[in-house]
């Protein structure tokens, strides 16, 4: 307890630093639910099997206990967008295997279930993309391509219901860092932001200790969450990856992942 504790003072000591939006939460947008808009109408429809969700741990496709823990991370990840007039959500975490990719996942499914909200979802963890093997799907296209300017976003797309879209990627990408820093990759993402107006953008980025993927693109988001594992990050590992963020975006708070002992109400710490 100790541990994630002083994790979580020190993630927030160090977004404290930061300055605040100039000129303050910008004005917030009407949108509302997907159905009937044509861009997202355009998207290809996709099934998610429950069975291969359940085996990769994605939980929050249907409310119940299980999803109660994500359920909590999205009200208030919501109540903060909100608040701030942000949309742009960073996922990222210190090392390897800490769960943030399936974090990710189960964020987005538990913000579909709010049928008023639009969720966009692009993995930009370009070196060990994972998200279509965990979904069980065959991504039309790599989102590589098309923040390279070498496709169009609509037909590398997967929409589910009326109001989730996944951008995924098939492959590895080797010139991961230079691409997402790239004038054109920032182009590529306002495209679709401005193509679908969605609600909330969750970017799965690469560990953040791990090579500059996740630190090219950081510029380019509004804030960003931090997946810790329970016995696995170390405080300093927590407490450089929330230093290296905070240089670049807002940190919102520390998730504990994979924690067995910890309560639930002591997961998430943000301001």
């Amino acid at each position: 307890m100790e541990r994630i504790q002083s994790a979580i003072a020190k993630a927030r000591a160090a977004r404290q630093r930061q300055e605040p939006p100039p000129g303050g939460a910008a004005p917030e947008v009407a949108r509302g639910p997907a159905a009937g808009n044509s861009p997202w109408l355009a998207l290809t429809e996709v099934r998610l099997d429950p069975d291969r969700l359940e085996a990769s741990r994605i939980v929050t496709d249907r409310p119940g206990p299980d999803a109660d823990a994500y359920d909590m991370i999205r009200t208030r990840l919501v109540h903060q967008l909100r608040e701030r007039g942000w949309t742009r959500v960073a996922i990222t975490s210190p090392g390897s295997r800490c769960g943030k990719t399936t974090t990710c996942l189960n964020l987005a499914l538990s913000l579909a279930r709010q049928s008023d909200l639009r969720v966009v979802v692009l993995e930009l963890d370009l070196r060990r993309p994972s998200m279509a093997a965990l979904l069980g799907l065959s991504p039309p296209g790599d989102l590589a391509a098309v923040l390279a300017g070498e496709r169009q976003a609509h037909a590398q797309m997967l929409r589910y219901r009326t109001n989730l879209a996944l951008a995924m990627n098939a492959r590895p990408v080797p010139n991961a860092a230079e691409l997402l820093a790239s004038a054109r990759a920032a182009a590529a993402v306002d495209e679709i932001e401005e193509m679908l107006r969605p609600d909330v953008m969750l970017f799965d980025t690469s560990p953040a200790l791990v090579g500059d993927n996740a630190l090219s693109f950081l510029d380019q988001v509004d804030c960003a969450l931090l997946i810790a594992a329970a016995e696995e990050s170390t405080v300093a590992e927590i407490d450089r990856a929330g230093e290296l963020l905070a240089g670049h975006t807002q940190v919102l708070g520390v998730v504990l992942n994979k924690c067995r002992f910890l309560d639930r109400s002591e997961g998430y710490g943000e301001d």
